[in-house]
């Protein structure tokens, strides 16, 4: 697929969002606490704006996505969220900036993220063949790894060398980038439906939400993905406390141990491809989850010793196994979901997974407070131990590749 320059575009367009998308994550915050003073209760509704989108949009978003062109969603996405972001140093120099304006910039940008992602989950069938599928998600994971990895790092270096609204005005030319290069994809786009072929509002929600229930593999799945999330967001709310005050592992060190994961992110992104080929991609998928999971009991017996390496392994393993297994059930629902439908099944599904994490969040930190921190990864880690269970009750395991079953209509 790297010889198709098309590809090699919108796998281009990914390095440019995923890069300025995580340097934000840091120079947002930074601009709120340098430049306006922000406390931590305006720092923490600043972050949760930036997500809420979802949870709000997320559904209504896959009816809109379906009708339209999803080249043209991404396109408008990523100039919509470049002018928003420019808008913060634009009024930082006018002396207009408050965070009043960054909570509402905070707030538009996570939605036109929420097309963004949407869309993006849903083009890819447009651009390669299903054979292909399970390769070019891995790529793109991989992508999404290595921005975790560098964008945080880039992203405090840029504050420390230009000040943090100049930072921002850096992210939003790596959305302009990624709209350019998105633009000059010659694939033609398939036509988006008819005006009396559109879905209502309505009964398009209720149609993707039919068919995620509807089909037993993709309800495992779903199940097993909100499942995982739950716990996992229980495990990364407590894991600094759980280093700084349990461990009590210096700063430096907390850094370097909490960028393990995206290790596991950029080998996951690597070796996906070539597993699913050669094992197939419902065989990877389910065994990724499965095998992985136990490598999470290591976590809670992290100690400041040779014991500390526990965690790095437990993040290093759990990211390789759910970066796997993300490109397997998203490739998934590319395979067997309609093209008219993939928009509304896509914004199902993640709407339904990542719901449950904000209640993981605050999970995580009602049973640290009542039975203690460590004690309280035993119990998630548990959790996330048997989340893949769903999964073992579904037609996953029968099957190697998802090609065996005949996409729906």
């Amino acid at each position: 697929m790297l010889r198709s320059p098309d590809f090699r575009r919108f796998l281009g367009s990914h390095v440019a969002n995923e890069l300025g998308g995580n340097i934000s994550r840091v120079a947002l915050p930074l601009v709120a606490v340098l430049v306006l003073h922000a406390g931590a209760l305006e720092v923490g509704l600043l972050s949760a704006l930036q997500t809420v989108a979802f949870l709000v949009i997320g559904l209504p978003a896959g009816v809109w996505v379906d009708r339209m062109r999803r080249r043209r969603v991404m396109v408008a996405a990523d100039l919509v969220r470049g002018l928003l972001l420019a808008s913060i140093p634009l009024a930082y120099t006018l002396g207009l900036l408050s965070i009043w304006v960054m909570f509402a910039v905070a707030l538009l940008v996570g939605a036109a993220q929420v097309f963004n992602d949407v869309a993006d989950q849903t083009y890819l069938p447009e651009l390669v063949s299903k054979d292909d599928l399970g390769s070019g998600n891995s790529k793109l994971e991989f992508v999404r790894a290595g921005g975790s990895l560098a964008g945080p790092s880039a992203g405090g270096a840029l504050v420390q060398l230009l000040g943090a609204p100049v930072t921002v005005l850096a992210t939003a030319l790596t959305s302009l980038g990624s709209a350019l290069l998105l633009g000059s994809i010659r694939t033609p786009d398939r036509l988006a439906p008819r005006a009396e072929e559109r879905p209502g509002m309505w009964s398009g929600i209720r149609e993707g939400l039919a068919f995620v229930w509807e089909d037993r593999l993709l309800r495992a799945i779903t199940v097993t993905t909100a499942g995982t999330n739950l716990c996992l967001s229980a495990v990364l709310g407590l894991s600094v406390l759980f280093l700084a005050e349990v461990v009590r592992l210096p700063p430096g060190l907390i850094g370097v141990l909490l960028m393990s994961g995206a290790v596991g992110g950029l080998l996951g992104g690597l070796t996906g491809g070539w597993l699913f080929k050669r094992y197939g991609t419902a065989r990877v998928t389910w065994l990724a989850i499965s095998v992985t999971s136990p490598f999470g009991l290591l976590l809670p017996m992290t100690q400041a010793d040779w014991r500390m390496s526990f965690f790095s392994i437990t993040s290093i393993a759990l990211s390789w196994g759910a970066i796997l297994y993300n490109v397997g059930q998203l490739t998934y629902r590319q395979t067997v979901a309609p093209e008219h439908m993939l928009g509304r099944v896509n914004a199902t599904v993640r709407f339904v997974v990542w719901s449950t994490m904000p209640l993981g969040a605050l999970l995580g930190g009602v049973v640290a407070q009542q039975i203690g921190v460590r004690q309280a990864l035993w119990v998630f880690m548990g959790g996330r131990l048997i989340s893949f269970v769903p999964l073992l009750f579904s037609p996953l395991p029968r099957l190697r590749d998802f090609a065996q079953l005949q996409a729906k209509s």
